[in-house]
């Protein structure tokens, strides 16, 4: 799923400052401030701790969220307030109507079943914990709208108001987003084509599958004008920094596997500590607002610590007082692109198993600032929305997801999962958590956990890989229990990890239960693998250094592939590659030189290997595939592959050492990579010169690494070379040892600049100088620097 940008709100005309004032909630030092707050049942305990975690400590699970509510809106409150807007359709209200075509999009994935039904199948204590969270965000809103000089900046640059949450919209909220709609598209157009081999370029199918068109599906009818309103150039809106309608199909594909992430579980045999260790870092959006924020909930039943998704209740990756856990991404095919046969007298009637059927329609009205409302009317078959539809070709497009199923509650799963007590209760949380994940546990007994969880629909008659006709023969018949999901209890090796490669067991009956062709390319979890397996012994020093590692192996690929006989021209790049480890260090100047070539050499494989036909399918090549097939060339490179591949990257040696001079200058002795791989973070919406003017870039920072190393610093060098994914949250956590457990958090806390925890992170995290992350009373306490109690309003 593409990542969807910050708005860049062009249309509204930047305000004067308020002043420097800044609220500041908790006092310093042994005195405690105290604050009223409507929906807090009982007194609230706050302590913040020398490094800027708050720890909540409440009488009941209502009150420990209602504790993170408040503290998420008081740090990040404009960040989560925008993200509800746009994600309930509340844009154009706001900014005009160039918003209203996204605002239809968005409440075209709300959910329109029985909401209290759904509230009330959720987990025990889970509805009560969400109310309370709610009831936090709608505290410090009010507390705000009492006192608009502690209000965020933003809203007076913008002439906002922030909007009151909802518990029943975490319901409704289930979010727009293409999966790989556009995948299946391209593969129906590539095979009416006669090019869907080629496809394998780009996307190599993992695990090894033979292409089926569904049974009745028309091939060349298929294009792109079918995937409707789920392409970014349909519901067009200003963003900030990039439009997702601007991307080419390569760089869409970039972005949603950009959404990576690190984990590794190590058992207490193979530990130096005798307790089990557990590693996360997920690999997220760097440059805009910061995806995590950190807190430590304690009431009756719960005691978690960690990193929670901003707006979403409960901790994301940390640990209880009894287990570790942390998450990557799992591939899971979790949409379909159905094509629906419409009546040519009626259109609002389409053909699904042997009869006509009328959509289900809901009118809805879209306020639109400085304009008339806009009434829209929104069409679903069998749930599914209609995301295009053409009358005059009987044709429409309804869009199966797993997030518009029953039950698909994702916005409570990380609550029940921080209310779990061993690995038999956490399987039962995993039922309502939609999301594709590799989810790790390590626990205070010894034992390990790996689980894969998301909704995985069952197809029983087609894999995924095309649109499938909508006549009803092809509809999937329902959702894969847990337990069938691959998963291992303590393995025997003593350790496992993930990031994002392909890791279904050899012996999983993929071809019964299809869960994913599409993985991401395994240098990451290579290269871990390869640590973790020469350390006996491995130490909470040992992963915080893995989580750092920048050594390359798509690097190790090419230096192995450089030819002894060059051109004079290609000598001098063949020669310092040649003495290269294959770090991505900042300070290395083969670094950079090494990102200048392999550019070329993708796109010289490219012009190779692809026919011109498929070009306008194939805008790059996977980096795997590549290496795969030069280091084994075969006829596609032409009649003598070994000269043709050799000839290849004699050209890209060359090219690249002439982008290298362009960038670092005419001398080799000064290329520093990191000069060029820069970290900076700014306001997404820092277009707008009021915003610029309160929100002060963060920036000066150089980095290492890209986007195929442990520690993933990804770029996109057509969009320049300055890091725009990565890890800002990391954690190391010692099972049982809590306190030893350390963290990261780029850039801060805050997102308020007047706040001392706006970028105290950042030159931590710039340095990987990990943090201690407390967290039993005894040491809270030690290191307590500001205290606050919230009391019944």
């Amino acid at each position: 799923m593409i990542q969807r940008r910050a708005f860049l709100l062009a249309t509204v005309a930047a305000l004067a400052l308020p002043g420097d004032l800044l609220a500041k909630s908790l006092v310093k030092g042994g005195r405690t401030s105290r604050i009223r707050a409507k929906g807090a049942k009982a007194s609230i305990e706050i302590v913040e701790d020398e490094l800027g975690v708050p720890h909540v400590r409440a009488k009941s699970l209502h009150d420990a969220y209602f504790g993170q509510g408040y503290l998420v809106a008081r740090d990040r409150l404009f960040q989560i307030d925008m993200e509800y807007r746009r994600d309930m359709g509340r844009m154009a209200e706001a900014f005009g109507p160039r918003f209203v075509a996204a605002d239809k999009a968005a409440r075209l994935f709300l959910y329109r079943g029985n909401i209290e039904a759904e509230l009330a199948a959720l987990p025990p204590g889970v509805l009560e914990c969400a109310k309370g969270y709610v009831a936090g965000v709608n505290a410090r809103i009010a507390e705000l709208e009492a006192d608009p000089g502690q209000m965020p900046l933003e809203y007076g640059i913008l002439n906002l108001k922030p909007l009151r949450w909802d518990v029943r919209d975490l319901v409704r909220n289930r979010g727009i987003g293409m999966g790989d709609a556009d995948d299946e598209v391209r593969r129906a157009q590539m095979q009416a084509r006669g090019l869907l081999e080629v496809d394998q370029l780009m996307a190599p199918l993992r695990p090894a599958w033979s292409f089926t068109v569904p049974e009745g599906l028309d091939c060349a009818a298929v294009s792109d004008a079918d995937l409707g309103i789920l392409d970014p150039s349909a519901r067009p809106v200003p963003f900030d920094a990039i439009q997702e309608a601007a991307l080419d199909r390569a760089e869409r594909r970039a972005d949603r596997f950009a959404q990576g992430s690190n984990a590794w579980t190590i058992a207490a045999s193979r530990s130096a500590t005798g307790r089990p260790i557990l590693a996360n870092d997920p690999h997220l959006g760097i440059g805009g607002n910061s995806p995590r924020h950190m807190i430590h909930l304690t009431a009756p039943g719960l005691d978690v610590i960690g990193a929670g998704a901003p707006g979403l209740p409960g901790i994301m990756q940390g640990h209880t007082d009894r287990f570790a856990f942390g998450r990557t991404n799992f591939h899971i095919d979790q949409t379909d692109l159905f094509i629906l046969r419409t009546d040519k007298d009626d259109p609002e009637r389409y053909w699904h198993k042997g009869q006509w059927k009328r959509f289900e329609t809901f009118e809805d009205e879209i306020a639109v600032k400085d304009g008339p409302a806009q009434r829209v009317t929104l069409r679903y078959a069998q749930g599914r929305p209609i995301v295009a539809q053409d009358a005059a070709k009987q044709r429409a497009s309804a869009f199966a997801t797993v997030s518009m199923l029953p039950g698909a509650n994702m916005r409570f799963a990380i609550i029940a999962i921080n209310l779990a007590k061993d690995w038999v209760s956490l399987r039962q949380a995993f039922k309502i958590h939609v999301s594709p994940t590799n989810f790790h546990y390590a626990d205070v007994d010894g034992n390990t956990g790996w689980q894969t969880i998301g909704f995985t629909p069952k197809r029983p008659r087609h894999d995924g890989l095309f649109p499938a006709p909508g006549d009803g023969d092809f509809d999937w018949t329902g959702i894969l229990p847990v337990e069938d999901m691959p998963s291992v209890h303590n393995p025997k090796e003593g350790w496992f990890a993930s990031a994002n490669q392909l890791n279904i067991p050899a012996d999983y009956p993929h071809g019964k239960k299809v869960i994913s062709f599409d993985w991401s390319d395994p240098f990451r979890y290579d290269r871990i693998s390869e640590v973790l397996r020469s350390q006996p012994k491995h130490r909470i020093e040992d992963s915080i250094a893995l989580q750092h590692d920048v050594q390359s192996l798509p690097a190790r690929g090419l230096v192995k592939l450089i030819p002894e006989k060059l051109l004079p021209e290609a000598a001098p790049a063949a020669a310092l590659l040649k003495r290269w480890d294959c770090g991505l260090e900042a300070d290395s100047g083969a670094a950079l030189l090494y990102e200048m070539v392999m550019p070329e050499l993708q796109k010289g494989f490219r012009d190779l290997v692809v026919p011109a036909a498929a070009r306008e399918f194939i805008p790059s090549v996977n980096l795997f595939e590549m290496l795969r097939i030069l280091a084994a060339p075969d006829k596609r490179l032409g009649p003598v592959p070994d000269l043709a591949r050799d000839a290849l990257i004699e050209r890209s040696l060359v090219a690249g050492w002439k982008k290298a001079v362009e960038l670092g200058g005419p001398d080799p002795a000064q290329w520093r990579w990191g000069d060029l791989h820069r970290v900076e973070i700014a306001h997404p919406l820092s277009s707008l010169p009021g915003i610029a003017a309160a929100f002060p870039k963060i920036e000066g920072g150089r980095s290492g690494g890209d986007g195929f190393t442990p520690m993933a610093r990804g770029f996109n060098a057509k969009r320049g070379y300055q890091v725009s994914h990565g890890a800002s949250y990391l954690l190391v956590a010692d099972v049982g040892a809590w306190d030893n457990s350390r963290f990261l958090l780029l850039p801060g806390q805050s997102a308020d600049p007047r706040s001392p925890a706006y970028r105290d992170f950042y030159p931590r995290w710039l340095a990987g100088q990990m943090q201690p992350l407390w967290f039993s009373r005894e040491a809270v306490e030690r290191h307590a620097a500001g205290r606050m109690e919230i009391v019944p309003g």
